[in-house]
């Protein structure tokens, strides 16, 4: 564009001194009649706009992400936690893809297109053709059927068997085209068809492997842009550039996950340039906001933060329903089982308090489980619980809890639950190496004990403590749930039929069988339409918000800072390494 403009300029200059130079004729005076014909001649200038050559992006460099806890297994249908999935995420392939900053489903991964049959029961995925795992096997509707089918065998325990709920069949039509029919409609249907794929060529037909595979720790394939490298535990894990990735092979030459348990180290090797990206604690905002070397992603998170109250006996967890779908009676937690004591605990707390000191502003409290962001399902009348600390001491009173023998110590002495003379002793613990989580325990702590409880608190690995919420031997846990989505489903954290020791997320055995109808219901009605969905969703809050199965405690502003080692950085709400195949080291 640069050479045309300059070359039409150059033309009409050349005329212009032509006319100028040409000599003049000795005049001839004579009388002439004679018509003068005028011819305009308009002269047009073209507009040519000079595009600079592209400057070829920057190969190299390796970003280096923070993380208090490590992940604890690399595969996608058995993980729990979401330092797992911040590594294993690199390498499988998934059906959908989700809008950075809308979290809208939408088609950038393997399904390029889908239809859903007029009943709304039969969705068929038309696939990416040429997706190749880095072995040299191309990714198929095999991997998908495979990984799924996995999920609902016996001989797979997984926190995924929702994803499963009311799937009739999958169907492999051809190597890139996949059927999943549903026995009812199922509103959120695209929400559980997102798990990563399985490379069904390196397992066994029957899944018998699946639970005990070495490719639990060292996935050898990847049909991501990067590829695994190494996991030290408790150190780093490590992945390499993809030069095959169907979306084109990253600039960088990989990417680290290093395991920094204190806040305050984290901090200092992201100022130093050792670490890349960490998640901020509100204490540290002021520090980074200062620092003109790095970045600050805000946003607000969609998730919550909550203490999670064992409605049943942990030293005895059993499966909330039987083979036939039957409630099971529970073996009944001796203290937190009594609806009183979960009603004082609510109102103990100094939520303003928690939110301005712990969390130092970012957070806000909130009644339910449905966030203010989902709009159409989220019910504004549900108030959260007040601060009243005179009103959880004359609930516990009115229950049977009382300081008898003057320690400051409540003990059972008529109570609904426990053996007379019952301590009102209770464990509350948290992941070590958050310090958010850690001072939130603490208060919580002073503030339980000052209306008379003794309460034990304890931070401990996050291996250890995901492993004691699973198997469901815990009392009270201070813990939060992130990536909710943007459907209000959220049946894994209260159905009974989730209530299963070693593997559910219901891990607090909670049981309510208008619940778990409502929960089947607001899924399933015709037609999907949110109108019709949201008074469920209601009801669903307004029992959850009485029954306290949680104590919700603040709705997540996440903060992250990040260095300026790359350009192309361009963080959502719901993904910050969306794009990061073209990120290039800034020059």
């Amino acid at each position: 564009m640069t050479k045309n403009r300059f070359s039409l300029l150059a033309v009409l200059l050349v005329a212009a001194l032509v006319l100028a130079a040409c000599p003049q004729p000795t005049p001839v005076v004579e009388t002439v009649k004679e018509t003068v014909v005028v011819t305009q001649v308009v002269t047009q200038t073209e507009e040519v706009v000079v595009t600079p050559t592209p400057v070829p992006p920057v190969q190299g460099g390796v970003w280096v992400e923070g993380s208090s806890a490590d992940a604890t297994i690399l595969n996608p249908i058995l993980a729990s936690d979401s330092a797992s999935f911040d590594v294993l995420g690199w390498f499988f392939p998934s059906l959908l893809g989700q809008d950075p900053f809308s979290g809208a489903i939408v088609p950038t991964e393997m399904a390029e297109s889908w239809d859903v049959s007029e009943d709304g029961l039969v969705w068929t995925f038309n696939l990416q053709d040429g997706v190749m795992w880095s072995d040299g096997e191309q990714v198929t509707a095999d991997d998908f059927k495979f990984t799924y089918d996995a999920i609902g065998s016996d001989l797979v325990e997984t926190p995924r068997k929702a994803n499963l709920d009311n799937i009739e069949s999958i169907e492999v039509l051809d190597p890139l085209t996949i059927q999943v029919t549903y026995g009812e409609v199922k509103c959120d249907a695209l929400n559980n068809l997102g798990l990563g794929w399985l490379p069904s060529h390196l397992y066994a037909d029957d899944y018998s492997d699946v639970m005990d595979s070495p490719l639990n720790e060292n996935p050898t394939v990847s049909a991501g842009p990067f590829i695994f490298n190494e996991w030290i535990r408790d150190d780093n894990s490590t992945v390499l550039r993809n030069d095959n990735y169907w979306k084109g092979a990253p600039n960088m030459d990989g990417w680290i996950y290093k395991i920094v348990p204190d806040p305050g180290a984290r901090l200092a090797q992201l100022q130093t340039g050792e670490l890349d990206l960490i998640g901020v604690q509100p204490e540290q905002l002021t520090t980074i906001q200062l620092d003109a070397n790095l970045n600050l992603h805000k946003f607000k998170d969609d998730g919550y933060s909550y203490i999670g109250l064992n409605q049943a006996n942990p030293e005895n967890p059993q499966a909330g329903q039987d083979d036939e779908g039957n409630l099971v009676e529970q073996d009944p937690h001796p203290i937190l089982s009594d609806l009183a004591v979960r009603q004082a605990i609510a109102h103990a707390l100094d939520y303003d308090a928690i939110i301005s000191k712990v969390y130092l502003g970012q957070g806000y409290q909130i009644a339910s489980n449905v966030l203010p962001a989902v709009e159409w399902a989220h019910d504004p009348a549900l108030q959260p619980y007040a601060f009243d600390t005179e009103l959880a001491s004359q609930i516990l009173d009115d229950a049977g809890w009382t300081d008898s023998d003057g320690d400051g110590v409540r003990e059972c002495n008529g109570c609904a639950t426990a053996a007379a003379g019952a301590v009102l002793t209770i464990r509350l613990q948290t992941n070590a190496g958050n310090t958010t989580r850690e001072d939130l325990g603490a208060l919580v702590q002073d503030q339980l004990n000052g209306i008379g409880f003794d309460i034990q608190f304890e931070a401990i690995e996050f291996g250890t403590l995901v492993g004691e919420l699973l198997g469901q031997t815990f009392d009270m846990v201070i813990i939060g749930w992130t990536g909710l989505g943007t459907d209000p489903n959220d049946d894994s954290f209260w159905h009974s039929k989730f209530d299963t020791p070693g593997s559910g997320f219901n891990f607090v055995s909670y049981q309510n069988a208008r619940i778990d109808e409502l929960l089947e219901q607001a899924v399933s009605v015709p037609g999907c339409a949110t109108e019709d969905r949201a008074p469920f969703y209601h009801e669903i809050q307004k029992i959850i918000h009485d029954d306290i199965p949680y104590v919700f405690v603040t709705g997540s502003v996440g903060n992250t800072s990040y260095s300026k080692k790359f350009n192309g950085t361009n963080p959502g709400p719901w993904s910050f390494y969306h794009n990061i195949e073209t990120w290039s080291l800034a020059q």
